[in-house]
């Protein structure tokens, strides 16, 4: 294949990273947008529509071997308009059109494929092609030409076939009332889906590949609350302690790779996401509060730790992801080759002895460990994951545990800066508004029970970053890199980022926050609401698509509608405002059809109807803000798990006092830590 060096093309003054690596491609690439759409139009041409985002591994595959080649540039720029979108940035086009693929095939990912008509609709689908022919999959070359024959041939039979998927899809996006109601029954069907999906020998959900899905466990632990005798807590325990020893998780930098390519979570996708390190981060804290376990509060310290190191903007913004892929020796991209270890690197950097304390601690063998490799990309090289416990190790070493853990620790220490030395994956260093939402929710959360302001700081940081460089007219923009705000916000953009306000300001009790909460929910309502009920993801004012989704659905991340639930039921409890209330019951009956299919699918939605069954235990503070004796008391709030709750501060100059609240009732003031702890152990009692 030709590979030779080509001017820029029409992404060369983008901002998305994704795009830019694509700007010297000689595929004459343009941007979504009318040029491109109004050149197929003029010259009669279906458009090539490629989507994916500059951490995926498998577009980087799909670039170099098609896209960065003459001879399959010249067949897409002879036969088909190509535009390059980045999903990261433009949710709302990956939606429609992800989902018009997995209609046509029946799934779906990325690098996504898609062919449309110089109308926007789409005809054929698929993800990551290879050249020609291989693994059963259609060639790119063949699948290009034969696209472009019959676009000659049969051109009204695609046309037709493109409207009747548009239509399809328009459908599936015009959710309304049904007659079903939403009831602890539909939380009961989606934990008996999760119990027959976990995988009791390694935790987690189903086979491989398997993903984290934190907004999962964080369901499960709340369904546990008020139904302990089940497996709940169990399924999440297994979960998480799995996941903390096994390859996804980072032994030496912290954070949680994407997912596990095998089922015990040995073998991970290298990339880092801003999303999981956020709902994984808040599962870990969760669990922490239920079980008061110590392993479940450092493991959440360790993923925010890597993300105030290495994902944080000096601004405040939080990056959005780090490659999977990084250079190794002969200048090839390699998956994981920041990250894996030969045993004699280890015992070079270690010495013979520490090496071997080390080595059967975190499984290191000598032909290497990675025994689920199908490209053979590990051969030689190790994984670390968590083989032996450091009692264990204790034993086997006849150390005690405590020598152990500090041996560990050097070694951790010395294999780090070894690895600092390597070429570094690339760092997608724009910032999305719903994704730092997420962040901003989970840091203020972590920061308030595990007693660590700084996370508290860092979520404050990145608030008042969004609210002063990410916003115009009073409306939200949802990206920002390289000193640029822009793209119109979405659903998720609203909804996520209102949460993380919302939690801030439980957590530090500055009034701004909670305004700036209120003023976006009301533009949310304003620009999104449906009047049949629910959100749609895109403003009304939004550009034009070919169908404007409503989605409900749980993906890698909960869908907006689903945090738009949770948001304005806090924004009742704290405001009484009953309009936020009605929104909420009729988003609730807008998609009881959808969610009565596939319950588990909508875990942080039942998360929502589990605080709208039962109602918000509501704490008011009154004193000053700094009061000891209110510190005292938040203390003693946190350490217990009530998920389903509001707090806020009165500020005053008189003696501290605390005011407990159930559905309409409230209880006697209290000035005591002593007294409001056995107030708060009541409620835990009753399951609350």
């Amino acid at each position: 294949m030709s590979n030779n060096p080509v001017s820029s093309n029409h992404l060369i003054n983008e901002k998305s990273p994704y795009l830019l690596q694509h700007a010297h491609n000689p595929v004459d690439w343009y941007p979504w947008g009318k040029v491109a759409f109004d050149k197929a139009q003029h010259e009669g041409k279906p458009v090539l529509l490629s989507i994916g985002y500059s951490t995926c591994h498998w577009c980087h595959v799909m670039a170099h071997e098609s896209f960065e080649d003459q001879e399959i540039a010249k067949v897409i720029n002879e036969h088909f308009i190509a535009i390059k979108v980045d999903r990261e940035e433009r949710p709302d086009i990956d939606h429609i059109y992800m989902t018009a693929t997995t209609s046509m095939t029946g799934q779906g990912g990325w690098p996504l494929t898609v062919f449309l008509t110089p109308q926007g609709d789409a005809f054929y689908g698929g993800t990551y092609f290879p050249p020609y022919a291989k693994w059963g999959s259609v060639g790119f070359v063949d699948l290009l030409e034969s696209i472009a024959k019959a676009w000659r041939s049969d051109r009204e039979n695609i046309l037709s076939s493109s409207l009747s998927i548009t239509e399809s899809l328009r459908r599936h996006a015009q959710a309304s009332p049904s007659s079903e109601t939403m009831d602890a029954t539909f939380m009961d069907r989606a934990f008996r889906q999760m119990r027959g999906q976990f995988d009791p020998a390694n935790g987690g959900f189903g086979g491989a590949p398997k993903f984290p899905m934190g907004h999962n466990l964080s369901f499960l632990l709340r369904y546990h609350k008020r139904h302990p005798s089940t497996e709940a807590l169990s399924m999440v325990e297994k979960t998480l302690t799995a996941m903390s020893h096994g390859g996804i998780w980072d032994h030496l930098g912290g954070g949680f790779h994407r997912y596990s390519t095998d089922a015990r979570w040995h073998v991970p996708h290298f990339e880092k996401m801003l999303y999981d390190q956020a709902l994984l981060s808040r599962a870990y804290v969760e669990a922490y509060q239920v079980t008061g376990s110590t392993h479940y509060a450092q493991v959440a310290k360790g993923i925010l730790n890597y993300l105030l190191d290495g994902m944080t903007d000096t601004e405040g913004g939080f990056y959005s992801a780090q490659d999977a892929d990084s250079m190794e020796a002969g200048g090839h991209l390699i998956e994981g080759a920041f990250y894996v270890f030969s045993k004699t690197e280890i015992e070079e950097v270690l010495g013979k002895e520490n090496a071997e304390v080390f080595n059967y601690c975190y499984g290191v063998m000598p032909m290497g460990n990675a025994d689920f490799d199908p490209h053979g990309e590990f051969k030689g090289k190790n994984i670390l994951y968590q083989a032996h416990s450091f009692e264990d190790t204790s034993i086997k070493f006849q150390k005690n545990e405590d020598e152990i853990q500090d041996m560990i620790a050097q070694a951790k220490l010395k294999l780090s800066a070894l690895r600092d030395q390597r070429p570094r994956p690339f760092l997608d260093n724009k910032v999305l508004c719903d994704w730092n939402g997420l962040m901003i929710a989970s840091l203020a959360i972590a920061g308030r029970v595990l007693g660590e302001p700084r996370y508290i700081e860092a979520a404050s940081k990145s608030a008042d970053f969004i609210l002063e460089k990410m916003m115009s007219q009073s409306r939200l923009l949802h990206r920002w890199r390289d000193g640029e705000a822009g793209i119109q916000a979405t659903l998720e953009d609203y909804a996520f980022f209102i949460d993380g306000l919302l939690e801030l300001y439980e957590s530090s009790f500055q009034e701004k926050y909670f305004k700036a909460a209120q003023r976006l929910a009301d533009v949310m309502i304003e620009s999104f609401s449906d009047p049949s009920g629910g959100f749609f993801m895109t403003a009304r004012d939004a550009e034009d698509l070919i169908i404007r989704p409503k989605e409900v659905y749980d993906g890698a991340i909960p869908s907006g509608n689903s945090v738009a639930a949770l948001i304005l039921l806090k924004l009742y409890a704290l405001t009484n405002n009953d309009a936020y209330q009605l929104h909420v019951e009729a988003l609730f009956k807008c998609f009881a059809a959808s969610v009565a299919q596939a319950s588990w699918g909508h875990a942080f939605l039942l998360s929502a109807l589990d605080w709208h069954l039962n109602g918000p235990l509501e704490i008011t503070l009154q004193g000053a803000g700094d009061d000891p004796v209110i510190a005292k008391m938040l203390k003693v709030l946190y350490k217990q798990f009530i998920p389903s709750k509001v707090v806020k501060l009165i500020p005053g100059t008189g003696k501290a006092q605390v005011r407990v609240c159930f559905q309409g009732t409230c209880r006697m003031p209290i000035g005591t830590v002593d007294l409001f702890e056995q107030e708060i152990m009541q409620w835990t009692d009753k399951q609350f």
